[in-house]
């Protein structure tokens, strides 16, 4: 009842033209219920459960086969719920904070290493009584995910990769020469208002993102510099993800925005060649995270996919 009042809210202000003061003025109850609204209308619902003493906060809508989506490197639950507007009427989609980051605990004193944030993943798929699914990852998400599949392939029915980390040898991106001049992730927020920057950044088209959410996620961004750029530090020294994919037999699409400034496109045709059943979709005039530019998009695409999968003996 109370997630139905805060939807109805949101929508009293939108109509009455109140709602530009108010996400001004209350920046954080305003992001929650703006965040309300988007889970709504996707059909998910937020849940949590504790995995090896941490607290998991997980996204969860629809039903069918079970379809596990993990965000990128600073990124959160909600990068995939637009796209999930376009699934949860077809599959049981399954949307976590990965811990150290979202509303998920903190484990500071953790290893965040492709492999041991691949193995959280699957405990947190066995706290959920799930043997068999669908996995999607973006960015580092993407990386977790191709790891879990060499892992675990016969608990992996497809992968769905959306400009995954990890192929070393691509063609060096304006955050990757960045990175190499100052030793310091463009990725990484300093200050609240340094979110800004990072939104340019990995998207060519930014979709719009009222005061309140960038003011939020500016602020969480901030508080997680430190345990971020730990984490980042430790990734950028993992196995390449073209040297993990030669593991993997799921059948596996790839996406890949054609103006990624983070990881450049060049990586999408370098893991085609490394992975032995995939396909490959490159997004014009789209950054690095394709499922937030163009949800609808991304998510007929990957309908497409999966319609193929069933029609393969």
């Amino acid at each position: 009842m109370r997630r139905l009042l805060s939807v109805a809210l949101v929508l009293t202000l939108l109509v009455g033209g109140g709602f530009t003061a108010f996400d001004h003025l209350a920046p954080q109850e305003s992001a929650q219920l703006a965040a309300e609204l988007e889970h709504a209308l996707s059909k998910l619902e937020r849940k949590s459960v504790m995995v090896d003493g941490l607290e998991v906060v997980y996204l969860e809508g629809g039903s069918g086969e079970p379809l596990v989506l993990i965000h990128g490197f600073g990124a959160d639950k909600d990068n995939f719920t637009r796209v999930a507007r376009g699934l949860t009427s077809h599959y049981r989609v399954i949307i976590p904070d990965l811990p150290g980051f979202g509303e998920s605990s903190r484990p500071v004193a953790s290893s965040f290493h492709i492999p041991d944030q691949s193995e959280r993943v699957h405990r947190f798929v066995a706290a959920l009584g799930i043997n068999t699914a669908h996995f999607g990852g973006s960015s580092m998400g993407g990386w977790i995910i191709a790891d879990y599949a060499a892992r675990y392939p016969l608990q992996t029915l497809s992968l769905w990769l959306l400009a995954p980390g990890g192929v070393r040898g691509a063609d060096p991106s304006p955050m990757q020469k960045a990175y190499t001049v100052t030793g310091v992730s463009p990725l990484i927020a300093q200050s609240p208002d340094d979110f800004e920057r990072i939104i340019n950044l990995v998207m060519a088209d930014p979709p719009y993102m009222p005061y309140s959410i960038k003011r939020v996620l500016g602020v969480r961004a901030a508080q997680d510099a430190k345990l971020h750029t730990e984490i980042f530090e430790q990734i950028v020294k993992d196995e390449p993800l073209e040297q993990i994919a030669t593991h993997i037999t799921a059948p596996s699409l790839i996406v890949w925005g054609q103006q990624d400034q983070v990881l450049d496109v060049s990586g999408a045709y370098i893991l085609q060649r490394a992975l032995k059943d995939s396909q490959l979709i490159v997004m014009p005039d789209t950054g690095h995270l394709p499922m937030l530019e163009k949800p609808k998009q991304a998510a007929a695409d990957y309908l497409d996919f999966r319609t193929s999968l069933a029609a393969t003996p």
